[in-house]
């Protein structure tokens, strides 16, 4: 997908209109955008020249708008792209911090949405099965033992069960949901702050997202 905007009726190129899923795989996938993510903690900052994140913020005191080139050329990475990944890479700690931030942008350069088990259903199955001539069999254990009668003799015999388990658990599928709600969380947050900013003069981030519990039916 290169950035071409649409020219409106007075000949002027408009905005691109882009979900902000959207643009994230623009910037991540296409543009092959990456993040600028900050220093360790313990690394001492001098030396390390004015990261991405300082440079809009200088701009945006001047009140500048970032504008970039029509075309992808070489290694070149559109300057609108570089503002989304840097937006992500300021990604707040309870949404998840950097860890989020690299998350979003790898799931983005897959063009992927976060695996939220769809359509699984947990079944109760044996913990373990064995084959032999006769087919598949689940395996059973001696859980106990009894004194029976049987024709007129007192026998001790086994108690025998089958060990079960549900697949996938149901926490598997909580967890997966819970997942997608964070990467959800995230994109929101990161759609608000492109949108806040207003620093994207080739691109209009819009409000469509994607369904925020597409699980949930109705």
């Amino acid at each position: 997908m290169t950035l071409q905007r649409p020219i409106n009726k007075r000949g002027v190129r408009a905005k691109r209109a882009l979900g902000v899923q959207a643009a994230l795989e623009w910037a991540f996938r296409i543009e092959k955008a990456q993040l600028e993510l900050p220093p360790p903690t313990n690394v001492v900052e001098e030396g390390f020249g004015f990261g991405l994140e300082y440079v809009l913020m200088q701009r945006a005191v001047l009140g500048c708008k970032v504008d970039g080139g029509q075309h992808k050329m070489g290694s070149y990475t559109h300057s609108v792209a570089e503002v989304i990944a840097a937006t992500v890479a300021g990604m707040p700690d309870s949404l998840g911090g950097i860890r989020m931030a690299i998350y979003v942008a790898e799931l983005a350069r897959a063009g992927l949405t976060p695996d939220w088990l769809p359509g699984v259903v947990p079944r109760c199955v044996p913990v373990e099965t064995k084959r032999n001539q006769h087919g598949e069999r689940a395996t059973t254990i001696v859980v106990s033992t009894e004194r029976v009668l049987s024709r007129g003799k007192w026998r001790t015999v086994e108690v025998l069960a089958c060990p079960v388990t549900w697949r996938p658990h149901p926490e598997q599928i909580a967890s997966a949901r819970r997942g997608y709600e964070d990467w959800w969380q995230a994109l929101d947050w990161v759609r608000d702050g492109l949108m806040a900013g207003r620093m994207l003069r080739e691109v209009e981030v819009t409000v469509a997202m994607p369904k925020v519990r597409p699980w949930v039916s109705g």
